[in-house]
């Protein structure tokens, strides 16, 4: 077991520095060997058991947990759960007193730990030099320059810090100047202002890229008014709360799938109410693939038609975001899933997905392959995302009383239609739109505790098809347009992508 003990003496009030040190995740916007941390799960910066994850300058991953943290004794305790670097169980203590000599802090950080046989010395070195008296220079920079801090400086010190919260920040988004085609996308610089009252300010490090995003792209649908930037679903990490926000907290890695538009974007304010804490064990590019698509995939299938066991489930574009977990989830269900694609492709990644059955375009109609798969019953329930091409086709070749759910036009509106046309069935036919399930912090909870219960027990997988730098947002939406894509798209803002 090697020991490593480190002390120093700041010149400063115990209050300056413990404020710096107690925000456990705080570390990478003062020790000169962090690059970027977050916190894993839902947990507060200052919680027992919080797990900081968090990358090197060199390049090396590291996870911390919180094991104690005490305002009164001015100390806390973390240990080493998972690393690049061989430290073996090793427990580190941070502990503060103050020197009423000058009104100064005596900072004391200790810690025990393994490593491989014949690197203690390099390793001992490693954390005391790199990581201890790295951290109290950087610290001692921060706070001091030529003489001790007065309290009055320091007061002073503390307005500014809360100056440069409240300042804005620059970021880079794409947005539109006129509706029209994927060429009318371009970069632009945006600023994120300070958090108001329920407000929230995100650094986004995932993007997701949905159909709804080309409908505001074109004007189809009216969420967005030009200029302006478009998208519903992003991943990131909390910067900084306004007053009244509860539950997240700066650090906390978070994601949202709602109104309004504006998630092509490095930075971002926005209402906190739908803002999401992630699970640990989805990450942030898996979840800005599926969140928006796994919530709708969620009401499809549980609240706007409650798919049941025995139930003929025909499901459009089976290979690709929201087509992919309708499959998997409804045959977890017990349904029969039969998917409707374009390719034989396509087909295998239906199947894969939980598909039994797969049409595609031959001789026999749409309709005539599925009455022939169904024995003549037709699907009880279809969820067609083409829309003009698909609609009068998915209508024959659904089961009396069956429901036709209508949530996408790929190839363009349905258009005007003969209602009684439907009686041939006595079809049902919805138009779920996503806002009205997902509008309320109710609503949004119930939806992704199943949604991420479903992906911890392998229920349902998400896909990351295609991955664009956030400046070639034009590239994503023609490959989603022209049919290009399998699995989810997401975009990674091009300054993050740089850092990593």
């Amino acid at each position: 077991m090697v020991s490593v003990r480190r002390s120093t003496v700041i010149e400063a009030p115990i209050e300056a520095v413990w404020e710096i040190l107690r925000d456990f995740n705080g570390h990478d916007r003062w020790h000169p060997a962090v690059r970027r941390s977050h916190l894993d799960g839902g947990k507060r910066t200052d919680q027992v058991s919080a797990v900081r994850n968090f990358e090197l300058t060199a390049g090396e991953h590291l996870r911390e947990q919180l094991l104690s943290m005490s305002d009164a004794d001015h100390s806390f305790q973390y240990a080493i759960v998972e690393s690049d670097i061989p430290l073996q169980n090793y427990i580190a203590e941070v502990s503060l007193r103050p020197v009423t000599d000058g009104n100064r802090t005596f900072w004391s950080w200790t810690s025990k730990f393994e490593t491989p046989k014949g690197r203690e010395q390099e390793l001992a070195k490693l954390v005391a030099e790199g990581v201890y008296e790295a951290g109290f220079e950087a610290v001692r920079t921060r706070l001091t320059k030529s003489r001790p801090l007065s309290q009055q400086s320091f007061k002073s010190s503390q307005q500014s810090m809360a100056a440069a919260n409240s300042a804005a920040i620059s970021g880079m988004a794409v947005g539109i100047n006129r509706y029209g085609g994927p060429e009318e996308l371009h970069p632009i610089e945006v600023r994120a202002e300070a958090p108001g009252p329920g407000e929230v300010r995100l650094r986004q490090t995932a993007i997701g890229v949905n159909y709804i995003d080309v409908y505001c792209r074109s004007g189809y649908f009216d969420l967005l008014k030009p200029p302006g930037v478009p998208g519903m679903e992003a991943v990131g990490i909390v910067e900084s709360v306004g007053e009244g926000v509860r539950h997240l907290s700066p650090g906390q890695r978070v994601g949202y799938a709602c109104p309004p538009v504006g998630a092509y974007a490095s930075v971002r304010t926005m209402w906190a109410d739908l803002v999401i804490p992630i699970p640990d064990d989805i990450d942030d590019v898996k979840a800005a693939a599926g969140l928006l698509k796994g919530m709708a995939a969620e009401f499809l299938l549980h609240r706007v038609h409650q798919v049941k066991k025995g139930d003929n489930v025909l499901v459009y574009a089976p290979a690709g975001g929201i087509g992919r977990i309708l499959c998997q989830w409804a045959n977890s269900i017990g349904a029969t899933v039969i998917g409707a694609t374009s390719s034989e492709e396509k087909a295998r990644i239906a199947r894969a997905a939980g598909a039994h059955h797969v049409v595609l375009p031959g001789p026999q109609s749409l309709e005539e392959q599925v009455m022939k798969i169904t024995k003549g019953h037709g699907a009880d329930v279809i969820y067609d995302a083409v829309g003009k091409d698909s609609f009068d086709h998915s209508v024959a070749a659904l089961a009396t009383c069956g429901h036709l759910i209508s949530f996408g036009q790929a190839s363009g509106d349905i258009g005007a239609r003969d209602i009684s046309s439907l009686a041939s069935k006595s079809a049902t036919v919805s138009r779920p739109n996503f806002g009205h399930y997902t509008d309320t912090r109710k609503k949004v909870i119930g939806i992704t505790n199943r949604l991420f219960d479903a992906i911890k027990r392998h229920i349902i997988s998400i896909e990351v098809g295609q991955q664009y730098p956030l400046s070639r947002a034009a590239d994503a939406h023609r490959a989603l347009e022209g049919r290009e894509t399998t699995g989810s798209s997401v975009l990674i803002p091009d300054d993050y992508q740089k850092g990593k």
